[in-house]
């Protein structure tokens, strides 16, 4: 079978600049041999000396072999060692952990043949590597940050709760913060697994079909008490549809949308999920499930929304102590596996609205 070209490649595998030096070079050999042959003729050397004849075309052969050896030398050295030490020489300070290395073309006008295509693919392999390290220092930046806070707590009521003058109220006061700091704790470690097991994950279980109005009500019902404390007002509006997923995964997307919007609504205020199913357009178009989750929280501003998909970012800082800035990351992650794709409406001071739309509907 016979190999497709790059198609990044815009140049032969033989250049003309190539062929013109090498045209000159046995030009200028053959011109020599020509002239040579003739002074043995006019000298009669080929009659009556030949074995300094035969001396001096060994002579020959070895300066012209030499010669050829030599340009092939310099060719080689031009279109492949040289690029190859550079290759070399970067690849040796990623080894090292500097990931800053790249190579510079060879080429001055702009054409790419296979070496400079490599050295192209080099350098995106060093811009994702140089990207993954700064994102492993953050994530492991964030991580210290998140796990010192609710140890730090931990540590100075416990300490606090040692001392014999304490009054039980307190102690009782001093014991509920250590819970909920061992709560936060847990939580963390819980999301950056989950988190890492979904990086990490190169398939999903198989797709099986279920009720995901059935599913949406159970999520809300998980979390009805969190919002009975926070005297949340809850309304559904759910178009009955079941579609083919893998159940668990979309678990995750539902229970982490209405956590978040239960950490960012204030006490008082309403939480609304809808699921509405949409006719596909034309005869080719599947229908789909659009599902929101949408709150009276504080909103958010344009720049906000840019981040809120990133892990550990928190964009209203008043309401760290409920949450670790990993759940929004989860659900991106999540449906992205799944093919799927989650978009934000949201109005500082007003509220926001998260919408999922799923296409793999069930229809009777």
């Amino acid at each position: 079978m016979k190999e497709k070209r790059d198609p990044r490649i815009n140049i032969g595998y033989s250049s003309l600049k190539e062929y013109i030096l090498l045209f000159w070079v046995l030009a200028a050999f053959n011109g020599f041999h020509m002239w040579l042959y003739q002074e043995f003729l006019n000298r009669n050397l080929l009659e009556t000396n030949i074995r300094f004849v035969i001396n001096f075309l060994i002579i020959y052969v070895a300066i012209a072999a030499a010669g050829i050896t030599s340009l092939t030398a310099v060719i080689r050295h031009i279109s492949w060692n040289r690029p190859m030490r550079k290759l070399s020489e970067a690849a040796r300070k990623i080894t090292h952990g500097d990931f800053s290395a790249r190579i510079t073309p060879l080429r001055k006008d702009g054409k790419k043949d296979y070496v400079e295509v490599m050295f192209d693919d080099f350098n995106t392999m060093a811009e994702e590597l140089s990207s993954i390290e700064t994102l492993k220092n953050d994530f492991i930046s964030d991580v210290s940050h998140e796990i010192k806070t609710p140890l730090s707590i931990i540590q100075s009521y416990t300490t606090a709760i040692q001392s014999d003058t304490l009054r039980p109220e307190e102690r009782m006061e001093y014991t509920k913060t250590i819970l909920e700091a061992t709560k936060k704790l847990s939580v963390l470690v819980t999301n950056i697994l989950k988190l890492n097991k979904l990086e990490n994950r190169t398939a999903i279980n198989e797709a099986k079909p279920f009720d995901l109005t059935e599913q949406l009500r159970r999520c809300a019902l998980s979390v009805a008490d969190l919002m009975e404390q926070k005297n949340i007002r809850f309304e559904e509006d759910l178009d009955e549809a079941s579609v083919c997923y893998d159940e668990n995964m979309l678990e995750i997307v539902w229970n982490n949308l209405l956590s978040n919007a239960i950490k960012f609504t204030n006490p008082g205020g309403s939480i609304i999920i809808r699921a509405k199913v949409h006719p596909g357009q034309g005869f080719s178009d599947k229908k789909s499930v659009q599902v929101s989750v949408t709150d009276t929280g504080c909103g958010m501003n344009e720049a906000t929304q840019k981040r809120i998909f990133d892990k550990f970012y928190q964009g209203d800082t008043s309401h760290t102590m409920e949450g670790n800035g990993l759940g929004l990351s989860l659900i991106r992650k999540t449906l992205d596996l799944l093919g799927e794709n989650i978009t934000v409406d949201s109005t500082p001071g007003k509220g926001s609205t998260f919408t999922v739309i799923l296409h793999d509907l069930i229809t009777s």
